[in-house]
């Protein structure tokens, strides 16, 4: 483990002076800590071997992502790990994604143990992948399997290349990764309380602020404590809540997730956040849906638009029989919700040109501009 500044300066320049891409991987403690912070990262390259850097004692690793500028990062579903690797100053300026490669040329299976194996034909130790990475020290064990993922990566890269190249996909692949690359950090999500499993249940606004106050007070403790918000109240509690609407901590303390093992001051706290939701306004109360931009769902559009209904299912099975024949999941040869965009509201004079360009600003890269203009042309024609 790299766990200070000297040996971080060795690091590198020992990368810096090595060859070839990089393999790049994150650790986070999802499920024990607060947010998605990184609590390790490893890399390997031709050259200068592979390093275990500890983000907390060295939280600024932008100089070890200035000495990578240029270099290729190797990464297996980049996206789950960039935006920690942003946090600590390290951001690629080109990358290769095993993960989605994999799903380009058609892999059934594309975690980084099932390809390491498929294509490989090693298997990589498992067991270690949902422990607590903010553990100090962190065991030998872990340490093993966290250079394993790191181990194969470059080599796995070098497969897949040669892969796509044969199936002819390797240019798409290269725009994919290069609008990974370039994409800005994801914006903060609204209402992000509106996400809490099992809201489907919940219909009144009393309730909806019931459960937006809890959540928050919850939320507000996690950071606080730096725990996994499901440590210090699960989703289910708050849901039981707000449709119960206790009307006193001991009603609050019968239902689930609020036992016997809380104590009296926990169940105030939280009593305390349902009635700051019962004493709320009408026009403070949240609403039960959000606003909705683009197209309704497509559930709905049979009896909002036939004409378009009729248009989203015909651009639906030239995009399936599509991926099928170019052996990919749908969802990377297009996106549904962009389909439905360019259903729901067409273009005024329907040709390739007029599609392509409707597709391109709803972010598609060109490679799929091309693939699927003809059949959306046909779909949105018919």
């Amino acid at each position: 483990m790299i766990a200070d500044e000297e040996c971080l300066v060795r690091v590198i320049a020992a990368f810096a002076a090595g060859s070839g891409p990089v393999a790049v991987d994150a650790e986070r403690a999802s499920g024990y800590r607060y947010g998605q912070r990184a609590y390790l990262v490893q890399l390997r390259r031709q050259g200068a071997g592979t390093a275990l850097i500890d983000p907390v004692a060295c939280p600024d690793l932008s100089g070890l992502g200035e000495a990578l500028s240029g270099t290729e990062w190797v990464l297996h579903a980049a996206t789950q790990d960039l935006p920690c690797l942003r946090e600590i100053g390290m951001v690629p300026d080109q990358l290769f994604d095993t993960e989605l490669a994999g799903r380009l040329a058609g892999f059934p299976r594309v975690g980084l143990g099932a390809m390491v194996e498929s294509v490989l034909g090693f298997v990589l130790e498992k067991g270690h992948s949902a422990v607590d990475w903010s553990t100090r020290p962190l065991p030998e064990p872990w340490l093993r399997y966290a250079a394993l993922d790191v181990e194969l990566l470059v080599d796995l890269r070098d497969a897949l290349e040669k892969e796509l190249d044969r199936q002819g996909k390797l240019e798409w692949a290269r725009q994919e990764f290069d609008a990974i690359a370039s994409a800005p950090p994801a914006e903060p999500r609204k209402d992000p309380w509106r996400r809490t499993s099992g809201m489907h249940k919940v219909r009144r606004r009393r309730q909806l602020g019931v459960v937006r106050e809890l959540w928050e007070t919850r939320d507000r403790i996690a950071r606080r404590r730096d725990v996994s918000p499901g440590k210090v109240l699960s989703d289910a509690a708050i849901v039981e809540a707000a449709l119960a609407l206790p009307a006193n901590t001991h009603a609050l303390a019968a239902l689930n997730g609020f036992g016997h093992r809380m104590g009296r001051r926990q169940l105030e706290q939280w009593q305390a956040a349902v009635e700051r939701a019962k004493a709320l306004g009408e026009s403070q109360l949240p609403q039960p849906g959000q606003p909705v931009t683009g197209p309704p769902p497509p559930r709905a559009w049979a009896d909002k638009d036939p004409a378009a209904a009729a248009r989203l299912s015909a651009a639906r099975a030239g995009v399936s029989a599509l991926a099928e024949r170019l052996n990919m999941p749908q969802e990377n040869l297009i996106t549904p919700d962009t389909v439905r965009r360019v259903c729901w509201e067409p273009p005024k004079d329907v040709d390739a040109e007029s599609v392509g360009a409707a597709l391109a600003g709803h972010g598609a890269r060109p490679w799929q501009i091309e693939q699927v203009t003809p059949l959306l042309v046909a779909a949105l024609s018919g």
